[in-house]
Order: structure tokens, then C-alpha cells, then sequence
């Protein structure tokens, strides 16, 4: 599936540097550019089709994930649920659900009339089960649509980076995804930006199916239980005292990995409920970031000293920057 999509990366890449060469070393809104990359590949493979600015989807999906970046206090207080009413939160919720339902039964209904080749992830479900499509279309479009900004501010990094991806591919003027698993350091990147910056902070709840003594806490069964991927990826005991500083370089003699087999770091969950966009989301990741430092160079703007150290996150399907983040970027000749 990740591999048959293949040309749809590659497309969508190359549209969003050209886009980066037409600023002309102006300031670059990376976080806007970023997020509409992912929102154009991820509606292309899963709904056959662009949905982009100005569109009723982009502004369903901006209140989307807005909402479910909205504590419920009856989700942990039941008897309080009647304050998510009076605060609107309900009503949000059920008029959200509605048009998310309406315009996904379109698209349904629009691959089930087409007379077309498209053989996008709506034709997948389609074939499979009916029924359930509209959820696991939303569970896809939920995967993240944020980069880490930690290269631009560890410069020392960044160059290294540079020098590894050009060095693998030598003159050739973009990165093919062969590329990719020859780069050990841009791996280690993408790790340690995870493991700084979860995209889910609180992982989807779990509930145990039986009474669980852990360590000295006692977990009655039916308790919805949280897990704190972000605490996770920072604790001293496993990172080091170094554990909140961005330093790729622990990753490159470790076997750790964040594909839910390694509990040290764990940013798109574990087991059965593992997020099941992580392998597309991996290439994704790592063919973005080996385009944008092969082909061009990177800086932050001198006169921005907010950009530089305001790093806060705000909430959402997935965390990201509160601020943008602007750069400047240059030719590599």
C-alpha cells in the first residue's frame, strides 16, 4: 500500500519545492507549506482527490481537529457531563460529526458512480467492507501534519544532514525514497524529533480488561488508562540527564525504534491500537525532509527572535508549533 503511492509523493514534493524556489530567499511559512503537503498527499491517497484551501473539507478538518483538541469533562467526570452542554461542546461535537458524515458519504458515493482507473484508499474499503469507511477515513486523515523545528535551531545538525544527504546522492538534483535507507543521520533525526515532539503528547485511551497491580498502584479493571508519550520520550532514567536536549546522535547505535516495539519511545502508540499510518507516514517524513535539505539551504530569518525561541505547542488531532515557523531558503549552487 505505502509503496503504490509511490508517485503520489513524489508529485506533491516537487510541486512544494518549486513552490519554496519561487520565494526568492523571501521568508518561507514552513509550517503552512508543511501541513498543506501532507493535508494534498493524504486526500490524494485516501479520497482520490485535493481538498485544499478555500474548501468546505479544509475548513470541516480545521474544526475537526480543533475540537478534539477540547477537553470533555464528562469523558473523566460523568456526573459533570451536563458542563459540556452548557459550554456548547456537545453540540459542536454532533454538528461536526454530521457534516464529516454528509461529505464522506459523498465521496463514497462518488467512487461507487465513477467510471474511472482511481484505485485510491476509498476503492480499497470499498472492496473490503462497506460499512466502515467512514471511520477509518478520518483515523487516516488524522495522521500527523506537523514537522519538528529542532534542525533549524541546532544548525550543527542541519550540517551534518546536508552533508549526508548529498553525499548519497552525490549530483543528482532531488532524493529518490532508494535514497532514504542509506542515510542513517536523517533516520536519527526523524527519531529524535518523535521522541521530543510526539504528534499524539496523551495517546488514545485504553481501558483495562482486569485488575492490574503496577508497581505500587493498584489499577482497578474497566479503568480508562492515558499513556504519556511525551513524558516517555523525556524520562532521565532512559534518555539521560541530557534527555530534554535535541541530539540525534544518541540514535545512531541504537536499536530503538518508534514502530511500537520499543516502550522507550513510543510516539504512535503500541499493539493492536498502533496508529495504522505509521509506515506512510515514516517514508513521508523522511523523503520531505532529504528534498528540502538536498535541494536547498535553510536559516532562520536574523530579525525573527520570536521564531528562533518561542517553541511552545499548541493542540489539536496532533500537536504542533503555537507559532509558525519561518526560514529562508536558498540554492544549493
Amino acid at each position: 500500500m505505502v509503496r503504490s503511492f509511490r508517485d503520489v509523493r513524489e508529485e506533491e514534493v516537487s510541486l512544494m519545492m518549486e513552490k519554496i524556489r519561487k520565494s526568492s530567499s523571501l521568508w518561507v511559512n514552513l509550517s503552512e507549506l508543511l501541513s498543506s503537503l501532507t493535508n494534498d498527499v493524504i486526500c490524494r491517497v485516501a479520497l482520490g482527490r485535493k481538498y485544499g484551501a478555500g474548501t468546505d473539507f479544509k475548513e470541516l478538518i480545521d474544526r475537526f481537529t480543533k475540537l478534539l483538541g477540547v477537553s470533555s469533562v464528562g469523558s473523566y467526570v460523568p456526573w459533570l457531563a451536563w458542563i459540556d452542554w452548557i459550554r456548547g461542546l456537545d453540540g459542536q461535537l454532533e454538528k461536526t460529526r454530521n457534516d464529516f458524515d454528509e461529505f464522506l458519504e459523498r465521496v463514497v458515493q462518488d467512487h461507487v458512480d465513477g467510471n474511472g482507473d482511481r484505485n485510491d484508499f476509498v476503492d480499497v474499503l470499498l472492496a473490503i467492507q462497506r460499512e466502515k469507511n467512514v471511520g477509518h477515513i478520518v483515523h487516516t486523515y488524522g495522521m500527523g501534519n506537523d514537522r519538528g523545528t529542532e534542525l533549524l535551531l541546532h544548525p550543527e545538525c542541519l550540517n551534518i544532514l546536508h552533508e549526508e544527504v548529498r553525499t548519497c546522492c552525490k549530483r543528482r538534483s532531488s532524493v529518490s525514497e532508494e535514497d532514504l535507507q542509506n542515510m542513517k543521520y536523517l533516520k536519527a533525526v526523524i527519531k529524535e524529533t518523535l521522541r521530543l515532539h510526539p504528534p499524539l503528547p496523551l495517546l488514545v485511551p485504553h481501558k483495562s480488561t482486569q485488575e492490574v497491580i503496577l508497581r505500587e498502584y493498584g489499577i482497578p479493571a474497566g479503568t480508562q488508562v492515558t499513556i504519556n508519550a511525551w513524558a516517555i520520550g523525556r524520562e532521565a532514567a532512559t534518555w539521560g540527564p541530557d534527555g530534554e536536549s535535541f541530539r540525534p546522535e544518541r540514535h545512531l547505535d541504537s536499536s530503538v525504534d518508534f514502530r511500537g516495539h520499543d516502550f522507550e519511545l513510543i510516539p504512535f502508540g503500541a499493539g493492536r491500537r498502533i496508529c495504522p499510518a505509521i509506515s506512510f507516514a515514516a517514508v513521508l517524513n523522511e523523503f520531505v525532509l532529504a528534498n528540502l535539505v538536498h535541494q536547498l539551504n535553510w536559516r532562520l530569518p536574523a530579525e525573527s527572535t520570536e521564531v528562533k525561541t518561542n517553541v511552545a505547542e499548541s493542540t489539536g488531532t496532533v500537536i504542533h508549533r503555537m507559532f509558525p515557523l519561518y526560514a529562508i531558503a536558498s540554492s544549493t549552487t
